[in-house]
This record gives C-alpha cells, structure tokens and sequence, in this order.
C-alpha cells in the first residue's frame, strides 16, 4: 500500500509560524499557568463556540472527569457504561465510588435508558452515561429517569466537541459534560480537557477543586487537585479553534466518503446518521457481522498488513478487565449488546486531510478480505 502507515488518527496541527507569536507572548508575560491571560481567553472562546454559559479548563479530560464527580460530592454507585475508554470507569473508583455496568442501545451504542432504570438501588447517586463516538446519548430520557430517582448525570462527552441537537448544544444536557482535548480528539490542545457548567457558583467550585481546593493564599476548602491547564495548552487551543469549522467540514466529506465506497459490502455495517444532530465525525465505527467472510480481528490484521492501522474501539469491553470483571454487572450476560459490539467493532482511520485514495483503498481492502 504505503510506505507510511496510516493511523486511526492523526492530531490536526496548525501552521509553526502562526503559534510562534503565542509562544513569544508567553515569554514576554512570564505567565506559564495558574489561569493566565491564555486560560481565560480560551474558556471565553470556547464558551461562545460550544454555546455554553460557562466551562473550566483542566490538563486533561481524566481529571476533569474525577473532579466533576468530586464537585457533586456523588457517593455510593453510579451506573455507567462498559462500553468505553477505560477512564470513565477509573474516575469513579478514583471517587471511591462503584460502577455498575449496563447494556447498550444497538443503533447508537450509547447507555440503554431501560437498562439504566433496571439498575437503579437505594445506593445509586448518578449516571454517568457516554456520549459514543460524538453520538447523543438519550438525554431525555435519562433525564426523565435522573429526576424520577433524584439522581445527578455526568456526561463523559469526550467525543462530542460541538455536537448540536435542534435545541442547542448537547454538553448542556445533564448536571456537568466533561470534554477531552487530547490529541486524537476532533478540537486538540495536545493534552487537556474541560468541564461544562450551568452556572458560576458551579464553576467557582470546580475552579477551587483544580487548584488544591485553595479559595485564596490561606484558605483550602476541599481536597483538591492539580488540575490546570498551562497556558502552553490555552494557547494552542485558540490557534486551534480558528480552525475547527474547516475541520468538522472535512471529517463530513470523509464520512461520507466512507460510507460510499462501504454502501454494497456484505457484512460490514455503518452506524447511521442521527435525524437532527449536527455531528462532529469524530470516528468511523464499523461493525463486522457474521455474514462477512472473515472475523473482525483477521480484517483488522489484514488492514495492518497493509499499513493502515484502525483500532478496535472498544476492546475488550470495561467491564472483562481483571480490576472491573469482578463486579456483578459485569458479567457478559448482563450486556449482551456491549459484548457483541466489543467483538465486531473496527474505527478506520479519521482525520481532516485523509486522502480520497486512502479511503478508497481502504474500501478495496474491506471489500477483498480473503486474498
């Protein structure tokens, strides 16, 4: 195929010349971090861009998601998904607190309300669903449920980076969204991530809670963390966003691109389009379904073979990993559709300036597995 091997992602990385006089300006203000000049005009920017009241930035989305937990004082069980980056889980036991895993919706792969509703006990405080692949979790219903249980809802919205429903932004859906920005992400600040808030008193104390719980130089409210984002990152974030519609259209020709040259393969499924969501194409799922002529793990080898290197998001499943397969709801059986999904899924390579003859190559590829 090529030479250069071609990667599920490929960070976005805007001309040297135009982060030169970022970088010069940090120099001059000898203002590194602690939310400097770059910080705020970030979150500002952002605000405006996502359509959001108010949003806190962190060094990474990880963070960020133990934090909003901690900044709802959540407690005893949350139930969450098993189909994701590892993570979403590992924040809640950073919490103290225990995952009960359910079952996914086969369309959309997203937190099955039904399932999420079946699991409920006197001991569950929040759901923390996951927005799939940038695709919208059910919010109403969750909702619905979130107030039926007088529950809290912590959106892990890693992938959803300016995704719109017709009413408005999704990450205003829900208690808190937590974001990632870390390089394989549709908006990058090489690492990074950010909490969106209802209000200011919210974000006043997620503010506290990324700087060690300091209010001011003598007083410490709450045990918090070393959460700030540089302004190293702020600044690349703003180079970046100048950047993001161009992006978005991108990734939307080569989704459709995608879908194109995979419309007629026996076997090989697309995730269809969400009526009324203004996506980000964030990734490229597909499902390998037992009527296609080879497993998935053979055609994701074969794809290697050839250098280009997709990845089995999501693989294994949370829920089978030595720390989590302990917990009663991780048992296969109780997540049927995550599993079989774990088994057939293959992201192939997304990104901006991904070139037409890739993609068609590509197509060729999933369309003669056998050789």
């Amino acid at each position: 195929m090529k030479d250069q091997p071609i990667y599920v992602t490929r960070p976005h990385l805007p001309p040297l010349e135009e982060f030169l006089p970022y970088l010069e300006q940090i120099w001059q203000n000898r203002v590194l971090t602690n939310g400097g000049p770059f910080h705020q005009q970030l979150e500002a920017a952002l605000c405006d861009y996502l359509g959001v009241n108010h949003i806190s930035l962190f060094t990474n989305g990880t963070v960020a998601l133990v934090t909003a937990l901690q900044s709802l004082r959540i407690t005893g069980e949350v139930v969450t998904t098993p189909y994701s980056f590892v993570a979403t889980s590992h924040s809640l036991l950073w919490n103290g607190i225990r995952p009960v895993f359910v079952d996914v919706e086969p369309e959309t792969l997203n937190l099955d309300p039904a399932r999420v509703e079946a699991a409920i006990t006197p001991q569950t405080t929040a759901i923390m669903p996951v927005h799939c692949y940038g695709r919208p979790c059910d919010v109403g219903a969750l909702q619905r449920i979130a107030d039926t249980y007088n529950l809290k809802i912590v959106y892990d919205a890693a992938h959803a980076f300016g995704v719109r429903l017709p009413s408005g932004s999704l990450l205003t859906h829900g208690d808190l969204s937590v974001l990632s920005f870390h390089a394989t992400k549709v908006f990058n600040t090489f690492e990074g991530g950010a909490i969106v808030c209802p209000d200011a008193k919210t974000k006043q104390r997620i503010d506290h809670l990324k700087n060690f719980g300091f209010v001011d130089e003598t007083i410490v409210i709450a045990p918090g963390i070393n959460g700030k984002m540089s302004e190293f990152n702020a600044a690349l974030g703003l180079l970046q966003l100048q950047y993001m519609d161009n992006a978005i259209a991108q990734r939307r020709e080569v989704d459709a691109a995608y879908r194109e040259v995979l419309a007629n393969i026996k076997g090989i499924r697309c995730l269809n389009d969400l009526p009324g969501v203004v996506g980000n194409f964030a990734y490229f799922p597909i499902l390998v379904q037992p009527d296609y002529p080879v497993g998935r793990d053979e055609l994701y080898l074969r794809l290697k073979r050839s250098h280009i290197h997709p990845r089995r998001y999501f693989f294994p499943l949370i829920s089978e990993f030595p720390m989590y397969r302990g917990l009663p709801s991780a048992h296969r059986d109780n997540l049927p559709v995550a599993t079989r999904a774990a088994q057939q899924v293959l992201c192939l390579p997304m990104y901006p300036d991904l070139p037409r003859s890739t993609i068609e190559e590509v197509g060729r590829l999933i369309a003669a597995p056998v050789r």
